[in-house]
């Protein structure tokens, strides 16, 4: 089976295609820095960075850009409500946003665009709008005339023409209330840039659309980002690319949101869970296995209970790995399952597929019990290049800093446990087998898993 994605144009899965043969481009949507990244911000990003590892596993060479809206009135606002310069707050933002994405395992986008670095792309697509009468200027500002371009607008959203609401405050100079922002003229005190029209700064939608085709092509595979860009950001996105004269995305993508109480989880609610404050309570990988094991198409909503069902589960897996290595040896990459490799091709269904890998750590673990340690190794091997393909593998590089304060509680606890142990073999030595019991049921009751092998009793942590 090959890969099909689910398209938010035309409401069905479609097989993906490439424009370039062996080559995926990919835009997606990125952070506007106004605040602390929360769980719902960086849901999006791991999720892509999920299809991103597929396709480079599948031998696609990856191109994907992710961007950095670094100004917009809401950080204007903030900015100076904290009397801090806006260029320092959307920075320091920026590298919150950047620290949460490394820590969470993302890998480093092709390219990071800010759209401050970008305002001469964004001036050549307005006067290619005008030119083409699908745009126009007036007092300062430059809109877009979305019923020049009435047959086409809405095909991404589904919203009627007569039901169009832009969200924008009412400006004098607009022609049609329907009509969305390209160029905003600056206020007295606002950062601006030149541009024919006025000195200014750019409308949110513009931004995407001339950082998008200036890295990727007038036309690209796949624009991806979070349910609540549909409309109007991706609709007009849409509208003034292909307007111009642009293909623009041949595939749209759209992540489902990390809700509490049934509301999309946003600062203004005031609803969040903070990256910062959540890896106080979770180690990184576990977080973003909470993250990914949903479908990225489906609600996550978020409560404790079901964080602690995540942490569980992957260490059952982190244990398990690290079981076979203490077992067998070295543990290596291996094959993918076809069942894994199935559900990850059928719009990246991570539940069946980390379904998949939970099946194969139980046949490991079987195979472990009957001294199989060949195909326990094997089985091993294969969990960690599935959970490689997640971003979840134990023993990856990019949970080495993780690993540093895991494996120094691991060898404390090593150390106690060892002692434990020795005093149980003395124990068993002086044929003190109600000593030896009481150790053994002492571990137990702590976790500890002892397992009597013929090279010593072997302890693991027990699942769950």
């Amino acid at each position: 089976m090959s890969l099909h994605l689910h398209d938010t144009a035309t409401r069905t899965m479609r097989e993906f295609h490439p424009r370039l043969a062996g080559v995926a481009s990919i835009y997606v949507c990125g952070a506007t820095v106004q605040g602390v990244p929360h769980i719902g911000h960086v849901r999006g990003g791991l999720n892509y960075d999920v299809l991103r590892r597929w396709l480079v596993h599948n031998g696609y060479d990856v191109r994907l850009v992710r961007n950095v809206t670094d100004i917009d009135d809401k950080i204007l606002t903030k900015a100076a409500d904290a009397g801090r310069p806006w260029w320092e707050w959307a920075t320091a933002h920026e590298r919150a946003f950047e620290s949460a994405f490394d820590r969470l395992g993302c890998l480093p986008p092709s390219a990071l665009p800010r759209a401050t670095g970008h305002i001469t792309q964004m001036i050549e697509l307005m006067q290619r709008l005008i030119d083409k009468g699908h745009a126009y200027a007036a007092g300062g500002d430059v809109y877009f005339s979305v019923a020049s371009y009435a047959e086409h607008y809405g095909r991404l959203s589904g919203q009627r023409l007569d039901e169009v609401q832009q969200g924008e405050s009412t400006a004098s100079g607009k022609r049609d209330p329907r009509d969305f922002t390209l160029w905003k003229a600056a206020k007295p005190g606002e950062p601006s840039w030149p541009t024919p029209w006025s000195d200014g700064r750019p409308g949110w939608h513009l931004e995407c659309s001339a950082m998008s085709t200036y890295y990727l092509g007038s036309e690209f595979d796949i624009h991806g980002g979070g349910l609540d860009l549909v409309f109007p950001h991706h609709e007009n996105e849409l509208a003034q690319s292909t307007a111009a004269g642009d293909g623009f995305a041949r595939y749209w993508m759209h992540n489902a949101w990390v809700t509490m109480s049934g509301e999309k989880m946003s600062k203004s609610l005031g609803n969040t869970v903070a990256i910062p404050a959540i890896l106080q309570r979770a180690a990184a990988p576990e977080i973003r296995y909470y993250l990914v094991a949903p479908h990225y198409r489906s609600t996550i909503e978020y409560s404790e209970p079901a964080l602690a069902e995540a942490i569980s589960a992957y260490r059952r897996i982190d244990s398990f790995v690290n079981r076979v290595r203490q077992r067998t040896g070295e543990v290596g990459h291996g094959t993918v399952p076809a069942e894994f490799a199935a559900a990850m091709d059928d719009d990246l269904s991570t539940p069946q597929a980390i379904a998949v890998v939970h099946n194969a750590i139980r046949e490991s673990n079987a195979a472990l019990d009957r001294g199989d340690d060949r195909a326990a190794n094997e089985a091993a091997a294969s969990v960690r290049t599935m959970t490689d393909i997640l971003g979840l593998d134990p023993l990856s590089e990019q949970w080495a800093d993780t690993r540093g304060a895991d494996d120094a509680a691991h060898h404390a606890l090593s150390e106690l446990v060892g002692s434990m142990l020795q005093q149980r073999q003395q124990a068993r030595a002086e044929r003190d087998f109600a000593t030896a019991d009481a150790v053994r049921d002492r571990l137990q009751a702590c976790g500890i898993a002892v397992e009597d092998t013929p090279d010593g009793p072997l302890w693991t942590l027990k699942d769950g």
